[in-house]
């Protein structure tokens, strides 16, 4: 028998080194326009492979537009931005009936949804109300105008982006929204190096042009692929150990913890932590997961999904140093 899953292993091993080829090809079109910021572009892959969405928190002038922009150019896919503001509606979002004198009937006028890259520019600034339409959206993949529903292409990624900074006029994502996104990843500054490359491309103002490297064919079939990666028993033991720690720390020896987490992970958190260490190994060119993949997008899944107690912020602890935590404690297979 076990001889059997390590003929399995080799072969699957193999049709991942095939099915990511293009993963360089399409990393190197996309650090033309993009200088550093690697954890942002790895994350936006992960999105892409796992058929999930991607919040991103970052001050401004951090190349959060320019980066799903040039992912969409070099995937020859289609790119839509949406301004989250105050007075924006659901209809400006997903589209609506208009009436025609001329026909005399209505007829539909679909909204920027419909692309495969939808950038949701500082989601935090729009009422409620466009929130839920776009994270319909987002989770059943289909959107209704009027009485007729309509799918939505394929492959198709939500980044949505929140500024940390200015919080005046601001709508939090509720708990159970921004659990719907597979990522929550932080972008820091660029270190020195990379930030003197900024300013010497910007002034020069030659930027390469990003051309399509990579067919929408191929990332659907990439994204089949990455479900095929092995993940071991021992494997999802361990992210079911890291999830089930942040709901009950006290059984894994951190009844420290417990005064500091007002709600653990829900099964979503599971699932997509098994997904995107999958889609991680992918991206590593391997057919297996080991425990440095789920180690390594564990604090970008988990983030948004542990509620933090009063007394967690009176302390100034934040989810990320919970994660770490949590991390350090629970066994490594």
């Amino acid at each position: 028998m076990e001889e059997t899953t390590t003929i399995d292993i080799s072969a699957v091993n193999e049709k991942i080194a095939q099915e990511s080829a293009f993963i360089d090809l399409l990393t190197t079109e996309m650090n033309k326009a993009i200088v550093g910021q690697k954890h942002m572009v790895e994350r936006l892959l992960i999105g892409l492979l796992g058929q999930g969405h991607i919040l991103l928190e970052g001050v401004p002038g951090l190349a959060k537009t320019l980066a799903i922009n040039s992912l969409a150019k070099a995937v020859k896919g289609s790119f839509s931005r949406i301004q989250f503001t105050p007075d924006l509606l659901p209809a400006d979002v997903i589209g609506t009936l208009i009436y025609n004198i001329k026909e005399n009937d209505f007829s539909i006028k679909k909204g920027p949804i419909f692309a495969n890259f939808v950038l949701a520019d500082e989601i935090n600034r729009a009422p409620a109300k466009v929130q839920s339409a776009l994270l319909e959206a987002m989770q059943e993949r289909q959107v209704t105008i009027g009485d007729e529903t309509f799918k939505l292409d394929a492959p198709f990624l939500v980044m949505a982006t929140q500024n940390p900074v200015e919080q005046e006029g601001t709508y939090p994502l509720p708990e159970a929204q921004v659990d719907r996104f597979m990522l929550k990843t932080i972008i820091d500054y660029p270190k020195l190096n990379e930030e003197q490359l900024i300013i010497r491309q910007n002034l020069k103002g030659d930027h390469e042009p990003i051309k399509p490297v990579v067919t929408l064919k191929q990332i659907l079939s990439a994204q089949k692929a990455a479900r095929e990666v092995y993940m071991d028993e021992k494997i999802e033991k361990y992210i079911l150990d890291l999830v089930f720690a942040t709901r009950y720390p006290e059984k894994y020896d951190l009844e420290n913890l417990k005064p500091l987490i007002s709600f653990g992970a829900s099964p979503r958190g599971s699932i997509n932590l098994a997904n995107a260490s999958k889609c991680y190994a992918f991206i590593k060119r391997r057919g297996y997961v080991i425990p440095e993949d789920v180690r390594a997008v564990v604090h970008d899944v988990l983030r948004h999904r542990i509620g933090i107690t009063y007394e967690a912020e009176a302390e100034n602890v934040t989810s990320e140093e919970i994660i770490n935590k949590i991390v350090n404690e629970v066994e490594v297979p």
